[in-house]
């Protein structure tokens, strides 16, 4: 994948978590690995919430904060 164009929906997060990033405007990987813990936080996500799409993004190779790892 690697792509950060691609949609949210092809990370592996829970349908919920999935609703609820597109319901805050955030619908492709660019719009989420942009954001920082804090920014995802002041959003209303749960710290359980930002591990796991932290976790996602690592295992496709990004990070929060446009980090991105080959």
């Amino acid at each position: 994948m690697n792509s950060t164009v691609d949609s949210v929906s092809t990370l592996k997060l829970d349908k919920k978590l999935i609703n609820k990033l597109i319901s805050k405007d955030i619908m492709i990987i660019n719009d989420l690995w942009k954001l920082r813990r804090k920014d995802l936080k002041n959003l209303g996500f749960s710290d359980r919430e930002i591990k796991d799409i932290i976790i996602s993004l690592e295992l496709n190779g990004l990070d929060l904060g446009k980090k991105i790892y080959d």
